[in-house]
């Protein structure tokens, strides 16, 4: 795996070393590796090159992220314990027990619709104010930056299927190809390109 810049993910990362070690850098100068390490939501850093990773994104309003919450601190942290962990283990559709009921129904909305925050916060049943409060003491973050999260998520499975980079843009709701592509260098630290290179090299992997 070749080596991304800083970014900030609105999820929670575990990246687990295939054969070895993992490394990431945090936006201070400080090194972490070890054979897993968790990185919470919107903690800036860049992964290093590894033989083999693999990584795993848990939501932040997942019933896991709980689980992820009492590991984790404000930074990188090794896990090594989750070396074994597998997409079934964070997989579900169990909610958070520890999230405000306001907020999971807010995020529930966002996944399907696209909405203003104020309509949002309405529908809800708070103000604007206490809904970006709430968001930025519960998450960590906006929830404006989650739902780009939430499309660029639907612009890589759009990749995944095959769609062009035009057409991924367009399946996350992005303005046009720029856009989408310096909100995934921001969020994931490569380009869509890069994804899709990256993409092709997993299906070869898997003949």
């Amino acid at each position: 795996m070749a080596e991304g810049s800083f970014h900030r993910h609105a999820a929670f990362q575990v990246a687990i070393g295939v054969h070895g070690e993992v490394v990431m850098d945090d936006e201070d100068g400080n090194r972490f590796s070890d054979a897993a390490l968790v990185v919470p939501p919107m903690v800036g850093h860049r992964l290093l090159p590894v033989r083999e990773l693999r990584t795993l994104y848990v939501e932040p309003h997942c019933a896991f992220a709980d689980r992820l919450r009492v590991v984790c601190g404000r930074g990188i942290t090794p896990a090594p314990g989750m070396r074994g962990l597998r997409e079934e283990d964070v997989a579900g559709g169990r909610l958070s027990g520890e999230l405000d009921g306001r907020l999971l129904d807010a995020m529930r909305v966002l996944m399907d619709e696209r909405i203003p925050m104020t309509a949002l916060a309405a529908r809800v049943g708070l103000s604007p104010q206490r809904l970006r409060a709430l968001a930025r003491a519960e998450l960590g973050m906006p929830l404006a930056r989650w739902r780009i999260w939430r499309r660029l998520a639907r612009s890589a499975e759009a990749l995944r299927e095959g769609r062009t980079l035009s057409g991924a843009a367009l399946a996350g709701g992005f303005a046009d190809q720029a856009h989408f592509t310096r909100e995934m260098r921001r969020m994931m630290g490569l380009t869509p390109a890069e994804v899709v290179r990256a993409l092709g090299r997993q299906a070869r992997r898997a003949v």
